[in-house]
């Protein structure tokens, strides 16, 4: 396959882990049995001081899963705009640091999330990384 549709392929690959992130970032308390209903609410109500502001642990989950739909979303355009301009010798290497950066992204989301996500960015890597050793390997 040529780089720019691997390229392609990647980014409409997060550009689906942004939505269905979104979805559950959005809707993480809403809670399908009584056991995390209560771990939801002991997160919601158990404040602490931390960098002089009262925080709880939901702040802070809330507050990464929203960085990382922004994250995850610059990713998608990133790979896109890198499809446009394929010969250029800094897409090829960004292409490969975007690469490298997805599949370590997929291995701590198998460790610490679930096989979906993670394979999402594992098939964006793969894409990116073949789309970027195709590259080098043409000049």
């Amino acid at each position: 396959m040529k780089p720019k549709l691997l390229l392609r392929i990647a980014a409409a690959l997060m550009l689906l882990h942004t939505i269905g992130h979104t979805l559950g970032a959005l809707t993480w308390k809403e809670a399908p049995n009584a056991a995390i209903a209560r771990v939801i609410t002991e997160m919601i109500s158990n404040r602490f001081d931390f960098m002089g502001r009262s925080v709880t642990i939901a702040l802070f989950f809330e507050g990464y899963g929203i960085t990382m739909i922004f994250v995850l979303l610059l990713v998608s355009v990133c790979l896109w705009l890198f499809s446009v301009d394929t010969e250029s010798r800094l897409t090829q290497r960004l292409t490969i640091v975007f690469a490298v950066f997805l599949i370590a992204v997929s291995i701590t989301e198998f460790i610490y999330f679930f096989p979906l996500a993670a394979s999402f960015s594992l098939l964006a890597g793969i894409c990116s990384l073949f789309a970027g050793v195709q590259k080098k390997s043409a000049r």
